[in-house]
């Protein structure tokens, strides 16, 4: 894994080995949904303060190296709240409204804190990438420094739980339902109005060759594709192949959001669109960026724009939930334990 060898070289060390600070969380760096994971054995290197430079961007903090028979790893162990700053500077534009950019810290801090309480033993929390949310390392703008400590603390809760606090980038119309995408219910993660206006993915195309298909989906020779069924909020949610082979034509189902995973979830925004088919081409049509589910950065900005608190953003996109600060809910735990 040669990328992962020239971490190595990369490194900036200085041999301090304090442990980590209590309110820290573990990051692994990580290129995208489609890059390697570590396994479930894995061997430590070391554990180190330093600087590590991937894909041209720095992290640093306190640093673990691990390997394992996919390569080496490393995890970044820093402050919630410097990780939150980081997470902020690379979800959201520049110059946002501050009202949006509240929303987008709290929701950050609460997806943090979720996947950290289930993953405690682990070796990591979360990854850097879009499998959970973009990291990319250390804040600089001042402005965002301030609307987190505006925030520091506040964590979005259901049930005196921190919620599983889904965004997307926009999307049109309404906000899509966990169960259309990962099988999952939360009562606070309802359809809502997205309130997206005038965003660069309001509408797009994209063409894809049907040999792409094939080779994305890993079928045999594709010579259609059709859309089979919608999700309630209008979405694509299956999709029907007719695939060429020795034995004849045969069809089978595909779910839309395993087609945009397997294509890229870049190349293909969203699951909102429609189909034409031109030659040995197919040409989609759509809406929007993003699962759908939760909150939508560019509706919140909107409706920052719009002179609402984010407060107000975050009810209208999680109905139901409450925002607490980590003490409280970190209290009532201890004393649930005693």
């Amino acid at each position: 894994m040669k990328k992962a060898l020239l971490i190595l070289i990369l490194l900036t060390v200085f041999f301090v080995r304090t442990g980590p600070a209590e309110d820290t969380i573990r990051v692994l760096m990580h290129e995208g949904p489609s890059a390697t994971l570590p396994s479930g054995e894995v061997e430590s290197i070391d554990q180190l303060t330093g600087k590590v430079l991937i894909n041209n961007q720095a992290y640093t903090g306190e640093l673990s190296i691990i390997k394992d028979k996919n390569g080496l790893f490393v995890i970044n162990t820093l402050p919630l709240e410097e990780y939150v700053e980081g997470v902020v500077a690379s979800e959201t534009g520049k110059d946002w409204e501050m009202e949006a950019l509240k929303a987008q810290a709290v929701i950050s801090r609460t997806y943090a804190q979720y996947f950290r309480t289930r993953n405690l033993k682990k070796d990591y929390h979360l990854t850097s990438s879009v499998l959970h949310q973009l990291y990319k390392g250390k804040n600089t703008d001042p402005f965002i420094t301030y609307v987190v400590k505006e925030t520091e603390g506040e964590i979005l809760t259901f049930g005196n739980l921190p919620a599983k606090a889904f965004f997307h980038a926009t999307c049109e119309g309404k906000t899509e339902l966990p169960e259309e995408v990962w099988q999952e219910r939360y009562p606070y993660l309802t359809s809502v109005d997205c309130n997206s206006k005038n965003t660069p993915y309001s509408n797009w195309q994209r063409k894809f060759s049907l040999d792409e298909v094939s080779t994305a989906l890993g079928t045999g020779h594709i010579q259609d594709i059709s859309i089979a069924s919608y999700t309630a909020t209008g979405r694509v949610s299956t999709l029907r192949v007719l695939i060429e082979s020795t034995a004849g034509e045969t069809s089978k189902g595909v779910r839309a959001t395993d087609l945009r995973r397997l294509l890229g979830y870049k190349r293909l925004p969203s699951t909102k669109f429609s189909l034409e088919r031109k030659g040995r081409s197919i040409i989609f049509a759509g809406q929007g960026f993003g699962h759908g589910v939760g909150l939508s950065q560019w509706g919140a900005l909107e409706m920052a724009t719009e002179g609402k608190s984010y407060r107000e953003i975050l009810a209208h996109f999680y109905p139901g939930t409450t925002i607490k600060h980590r003490d409280e809910l970190l209290s009532k735990e201890l004393a649930s334990k005693k």
